[in-house]
C-alpha cells in the first residue's frame, strides 16, 4: 500500500492518504476513550505511543501527536498500523457507533450551502485575494475553511448564509471542528474564560477578537480575528498585553504564539520575528 502524507494544521498534525476509502461519512473525530468501541483503525493507531488524536475523513486519516514524539520515527509506526488495518479486512468504523450519514434534510442544506458558496460568496471573497470552501455541517453548525483575508469577511458571510438558510445557527472556522485536547484541560478552560470575559470585551470596540486555538504543554496558540487581523499593533497587543495576562493566569505557559492564516494551510503556527 502506497501512503501519501500532507502536513496538517500545526506541527503536531499529519494527514495520511492510504489510496483507499477511509470513511465516506467523515470527518469523524474518534477519541482515545471511544476508539475501542467506535473504530478498529483508530484503536490500532492509539496503541502507538505518542498518538494524541485521530480524525477519519473520506480519503484520509488525520493524526495528531504529542510533543514527546517526533515524526521521523512515529510516521513509520503509523504507516505500519494503517497497512496492517487494511490488510486485516476489518471495518474502519464499527457498525454500532451510532454515526449516520447526513439525513436527506441535512443533505439538502449542504447542497444549498455549496451552491451559495460557489455563486455568491467565493466570487466576492476572491476579489479581496482570499478564498473560502466548505468543510462540514452538523447540528446547525457550518464549518468553513478560510484562506487569506477571507476570515475578516466572516460576519458578512454568516449573515448571507443565515439569511438564505435559517437552519444554520453558526458559521465557524473549520479548525474549531478538529480535536484539540488542550482546550479541555483546566488550563485551557481558564485561558478561554480570560479571553472571553476580560480580553475580548476590551478590544471589541475595534472589531477585534482573540481566540485560544490550542494549548500544547507550555505553549498557547491564539488566533487574532476581525480588527486585530493585519493590525500594525497586533504583535504589541499580543506580546505586551495578552501574553502577559495568560502567563500570569497560567504560569506553566512559557510561550503564547500567534496563528497565521497561510493560504496553503501547511504551517499555520508561527512565532513572529
Amino acid at each position: 500500500m502506497f501512503i501519501q502524507t500532507k502536513p496538517g494544521d500545526n506541527a503536531n498534525e499529519l494527514e495520511f492518504f492510504p489510496a483507499e476509502t477511509v470513511y465516506e461519512n467523515g470527518p469523524l473525530e474518534v477519541s482515545q476513550e471511544d476508539a475501542a468501541s467506535k473504530s478498529p483503525l483508530a484503536h490500532r493507531l492509539y496503541e502507538i505511543d505518542g498518538v494524541a488524536a485521530v480524525t477519519l475523513k473520506s480519503e484520509s486519516i488525520v493524526v495528531s501527536k504529542t510533543d514527546a514524539r517526533d515524526w521521523s520515527s512515529l510516521r513509520t509506526e503509523i504507516f505500519g498500523a494503517i497497512v496492517a488495518h487494511f490488510q486485516s479486512g476489518e471495518s474502519v468504523v464499527s457498525e454500532n457507533t451510532g454515526t449516520e450519514a447526513p439525513g436527506e434534510f441535512d443533505a439538502e442544506i449542504i447542497d444549498q450551502i455549496k451552491d451559495l458558496l460557489a455563486t455568491r460568496i467565493v466570487p466576492a471573497v476572491t476579489q479581496s485575494g482570499g478564498d473560502v470552501s466548505f468543510h462540514s455541517y452538523k447540528n446547525g453548525k457550518l464549518f468553513l475553511k478560510f484562506q487569506g483575508p477571507a476570515f475578516s469577511m466572516l460576519t458578512g458571510i454568516q449573515n448571507m448564509l443565515r439569511h438564505y438558510i435559517p437552519e444554520i445557527t453558526a458559521v465557524l472556522d473549520y479548525r474549531e471542528a478538529l480535536p484539540k485536547p488542550g482546550l479541555k484541560t483546566p488550563e485551557g478552560i481558564a485561558i478561554r474564560k480570560l479571553l472571553e470575559e476580560k480580553v475580548n470585551p476590551s478590544i471589541a470596540a475595534h472589531g477585534g477578537r482573540i481566540t485560544l486555538v490550542d494549548l500544547q504543554k507550555d505553549r498557547a496558540y491564539v488566533r487574532l480575528d476581525g480588527g486585530c487581523q493585519g493590525c500594525g499593533m497586533a504583535d504589541v497587543t499580543l506580546k505586551q498585553g495578552v501574553a502577559v495576562e495568560i502567563q500570569n493566569l497560567v504560569p506553566s505557559v512559557t510561550e503564547v504564539l500567534d496563528v497565521t492564516d497561510h493560504a496553503d494551510g501547511t504551517n499555520p503556527y508561527y512565532q513572529p520575528a
